[in-house]
């Protein structure tokens, strides 16, 4: 009888084992399959963001991780050439599905502790967005509605807002974008008074691919900014795991 039991016994632990050999199998195909991960940097000769002027030659790491549709992403720039260039941390929680995109970012600049949050004296910048691409044009639309956001010309938060178009389209092996920008409302955050188109830009990207596994896109973007009446020209490359 206790032999009998003993074998019972044997025999539960073997299944038990290897249920959840075969579970832990399982639980690691689905994150391999469903769970990446991406390293990359860009170097660019210039930091033109939505228009503005941020700095020369940067160098822009990011990292993230991202399930399904969920991405969780941070992101950077600092200044090579001029060391008094903007330093800046951004991370993004972002969720798509199909061509909807909605998420949150969290802007901070060098200036003040980061760890200060205190609305009114913290130096981060919330940002939400939501935007839908329809494969030949996508509309995204920003609006800061917490942290150091600019002010309106009476002095009230602007809640400042960015709207986006950009078309994509290939021509000459090249893979093209067009977009245009606005603000629609005046803010010191964008340094404008009124409505005021703040981005017109023209960029084309050449993928050269190294051994069949890696990538090295190549970029030029022609960019003008109509409000403050400026043009900028930029080189980037992007290095990506």
């Amino acid at each position: 009888m206790k032999r009998l039991f003993f074998i019972v016994l044997s025999i539960i632990g073997v299944a038990t084992s290897n249920a959840q050999e075969i579970m832990e199998s399982e639980v690691d195909t689905v994150v391999k399959e469903r769970v990446s991960a991406t390293i990359g940097a860009d170097l660019v000769s210039q930091y033109i963001w939505r228009g503005q002027n941020l700095g020369n030659v940067s160098f822009q790491p990011t990292l993230g991780v991202g399930y399904k549709g969920l991405s969780l992403s941070a992101w950077g720039s600092v200044g090579i050439s001029n060391w008094e260039d903007a330093k800046e941390l951004d991370l993004t929680l972002d969720y798509s599905y199909k061509g909807f995109n909605i998420g949150i970012t969290d802007y901070w600049f060098s200036t003040g502790s980061y760890f200060q949050y205190k609305n009114g004296k913290t130096t981060h910048v919330w940002e939400g967005y939501v935007g839908y691409d329809f494969n030949f044009l996508s509309a995204k639309w920003y609006t800061n509605f917490w942290g150091d956001d600019g002010t309106t010309s009476k002095g009230k938060r602007a809640y400042s807002s960015y709207f986006e178009l950009t078309a994509p389209f290939q021509l000459a092996t090249l893979d093209w974008e067009a977009s245009v920008g606005f603000v629609p409302w005046g803010t010191t955050f964008y340094g404008n008074k009124h409505f005021a188109v703040t981005n017109v830009s023209l960029r084309a990207t050449k993928d050269f691919t190294i051994k069949e596994k890696y990538h090295l896109p190549i970029y030029a973007a022609l960019i003008a900014n109509p409000h403050s009446e400026k043009l900028y020209l930029l080189l980037g490359l992007s290095f990506q795991i």
